[in-house]
């Protein structure tokens, strides 16, 4: 193992560690003569930044937005593709299809689609009588986050699907089964058959989205780049862009933050599942 611990600590940790001691200095590319020590006061500047609690509710909403239709519709596409039909395989190759593509390719294609002049989307919902006149969802503060949403549900729904269709394929038919015989509805053996059986892999796969979600600037960078106006910046765009104007310490105070933050929230996650599951046995 030893090749291996030594390649993670020089690429990984290493550059971790360097790049955390810069959040307790004065480390700006446009004053490199002075790199002092300046204790907590890049994290005092994070969170007296006026748009600090603009970027943090769009974060808050970045993610509970994406993830919850993505759990919804993912769960529905994989109890849909569990079933034996003609064409199967390809309708999954076709769903599973956005996964290999770039995250800032898909921003890209879906800036082209919500375009307010020659846009797809508002096409659509013109021919369909939704809409009067185009709407200039990227422009609108208020629109442009639902566009982020839409294009960001349509990407990671895949990844839930992946994930649960491989676990749906391990609850044996003979529980189905038996239900079907007790008289047991569509319901009931959702909640009381699949849902409890796949129940480890449904945690893990939400932990892991929210994870990726929250450390996920690529879609919106592509979309938005964070306006109009930072309503679509969230915390890692808005770092990125924080580096992008040379001010490393601020940028990396803002790092550990995400890292202290998702910490957190993975204990709190794995302890709250872990006392449900212990009451339910």
């Amino acid at each position: 193992m030893a090749p291996a611990a030594i390649f993670v600590a020089v690429f990984t940790y290493y550059p971790m560690i360097a790049g955390s001691q810069m959040a307790f200095r004065h480390w700006d590319l446009n004053d490199l003569t002075n790199t002092s020590w300046v204790g907590l006061d890049n994290f005092h500047r994070v969170f007296s930044d006026p748009n600090w609690g603009t970027v943090l509710g769009n974060t808050g909403a970045w993610v509970i937005g994406s993830i919850v239709p993505q759990l919804v519709i993912g769960f529905a596409l994989a109890l849909w593709l569990r079933r034996r039909f003609r064409f199967r395989g390809v309708y999954q190759a076709l769903i599973f299809f956005p996964w290999a593509i770039s995250g800032f390719l898909i921003g890209i294609l879906f800036r082209w689609m919500f375009n307010s002049e020659f846009g797809v989307v508002n096409d659509l919902l013109q021919k369909a009588g939704l809409i009067d006149e185009p709407v200039a969802w990227l422009a609108d503060p208020h629109k442009a986050m639902i566009a982020v949403l839409i294009a960001n549900t349509w990407y990671g729904v895949t990844f839930f699907a992946i994930m649960i269709l491989a676990a749906l394929q391990s609850v044996p038919d003979e529980l189905y089964e038996a239900a079907a015989l007790d008289g047991a509805g569509k319901a009931r053996t959702l909640f009381q058959i699949t849902i409890p059986y796949i129940r480890v892999t449904l945690v893990l796969t939400v932990l892991l989205r929210v994870i990726w979600i929250f450390n996920f600037p690529d879609l919106i960078f592509g979309m938005t780049g964070g306006g109009p106006n930072n309503q679509t910046h969230i915390v890692t765009t808005w770092m990125i862009k924080i580096t992008q104007q040379g001010d490393y310490g601020k940028a990396s105070a803002l790092g550990l933050l995400v890292v202290a933050g998702l910490l957190l929230f993975t204990v709190f996650f794995l302890l709250a599942t872990r006392e449900k599951r212990e009451v339910r046995s």
